[in-house]
């Protein structure tokens, strides 16, 4: 057969191992893996390098139309491209209007026509003003759904997002269930978070690690509960977002382990970053969950390696520059990391930490396509679409603000030593992010329906 492309020589992480052998793509699909491959019309010689499925990253905003100063599709799959993320799964906020029914999902397509560099699913809002819209977003292709039990969107704004109630939040995932597909839940006590925060803004003293302390632990883990047995009453599938303590991910194993279908991801930015150090940084770190101390990071990471936790995922949520200031409850929380979730997890998680590159493999792509129906994606497997990252290990580099390829060049990692690169980018069997050459001018990205 004449392959259209062959890549040779690097270390390929298969399902059940990593070695050193050949991948050969016809028609963007993975045509064979094997050590005698060849006639191919392009060859691609990745000696040295690491490659491994193209991360899905199933947690991303993308804030067009609407707010696109913060963040368009151009620059946002460019940035995904150039960090190894072949495909994600889009948030239906921060845009206006939020994606939250049939007209705002076709308002979605429209505007990124011709802009996408990487592929691209979509998820569906849950709200209490939208439960007569589930089905239609079933039908036209939402891979799941997304609710906030914290508060969130701006409430001058109708076309914005909304908080779900008990109620709300009870019956959306009644309808849910009748589709079969995932209901990703933001779990925070919005009450208490919320009243918390207010009274450490009057009282003081208004930093991030003050910001952090007004979020404890149990208010994530109250709603984690809640959610899990509204998923009992309802047979609702459910997936909790950014889970930042192992307690919250030790209900989630719990409830597992008692037949309720419920996973969990954390975000790289939690794994990386602790809050003695978020001041220095500054309010590019701040979040919510927030980012929690040494010890709830340890634990994550236990939790990550156990693969209690499935995935981890960038969360990535930018704004401009002057939602960043001010103090640390007055500014837009939200982290900028879409660009580094592959090169930052194979440093932290397999380079420092040991973690086999089969399981590396795992948890940047093949669960999230397991979890959310991406059936042509996360393997390298014959028959899958071709996407690939090549990872340069043992390669530190200081990240800058000009490697950004974000709309506003923010991001709690400028400055840091990564030791790893991204080097090369294949979506379906065509090159997207080459180091040599940069991000490709042509968009090859497409929608990804279910």
């Amino acid at each position: 057969m004449n392959y259209d492309l062959l890549i040779k020589n690097g270390t390929v992480i298969l399902e059940s191992e990593a070695i050193v052998t050949d991948v050969a793509v016809k028609d963007g699909k993975i045509a064979a893996i094997g050590s005698d491959l060849s006639d191919a019309s392009e060859v691609v010689d990745a000696r040295g390098l690491i490659v491994s499925p193209g991360m899905i990253d199933p947690h991303v905003h993308i804030s067009e139309p609407g707010r696109t100063e913060w963040e368009g599709y151009v620059t946002g799959t460019k940035a995904a491209a150039k960090g190894g993320v072949t495909s994600f799964i889009e948030m239906p906020l921060n845009q206006l209007p939020a994606t939250v029914d049939r007209e705002s999902l076709q308002i979605k397509f429209d505007v990124a026509k011709g802009k996408m560099t990487t592929d691209v699913a979509v998820f569906g809002g849950l709200t209490p003003r939208n439960l007569d819209d589930i089905s239609d977003l079933d039908e036209d292709g939402v891979t799941a759904y997304k609710c906030f039990m914290a508060t969130c969107g701006d409430r001058s704004k109708p076309e914005d997002f909304e908080n779900v109630d008990d109620y709300s939040l009870y019956e959306g995932m009644r309808r849910i269930a009748k589709t079969g597909k995932i209901l990703a839940i933001h779990a925070e006590n919005a009450a208490i978070t919320d009243r918390l925060g207010q009274i450490a803004a009057e009282t003081g003293p208004r930093t991030l690690k003050a910001y952090v302390e007004s979020r404890p632990v149990f208010t994530e883990v109250e709603p984690i509960r809640r959610a899990i047995l509204f998923a009992k009453e309802t047979g609702c599938r459910i997936h909790i977002c950014h889970v930042a303590c192992p307690e919250g991910v030790e209900e989630v194993t719990k409830a597992r382990a008692e037949g309720v279908d419920v996973t969990c991801e954390t975000c790289t930015h939690n794994f990386y970053f602790v809050t003695d150090e978020l001041d220095a940084i500054g309010n590019v770190a701040k979040c919510s969950p927030p980012i929690r101390d040494k010890k709830n990071q340890d634990g994550l990471w236990e939790k990550l390696f156990k693969e209690e936790i499935s995935f981890a995922v960038s969360d990535h949520s930018p704004c401009t520059p002057d939602l960043k200031e001010g103090d640390a409850f007055s500014a837009w929380g939200g982290v900028a990391g879409l660009q580094n979730n592959v090169d930052v997890m194979f440093d932290e998680a397999v380079q420092k930490r040991g973690m086999s590159l089969e399981q590396f493999g795992r948890i940047i792509s093949s669960n999230a396509a397991d979890r959310y129906n991406l059936n042509a994606k996360g393997r390298i497997s014959i028959g899958k679409d071709a996407d690939f990252v090549f990872i340069k290990p043992d390669a530190p580099y200081v990240l800058k603000a000009e490697d950004l390829e974000y709309k506003n060049k923010l991001s709690p990692y400028i400055g840091r030593e990564i030791g790893a690169q991204v080097v090369k980018t294949i979506l379906r069997g065509q090159t997207i992010y080459d180091q040599k050459t940069g991000v490709t001018e042509t968009p090859k990205g497409q929608f990804i329906l279910n």
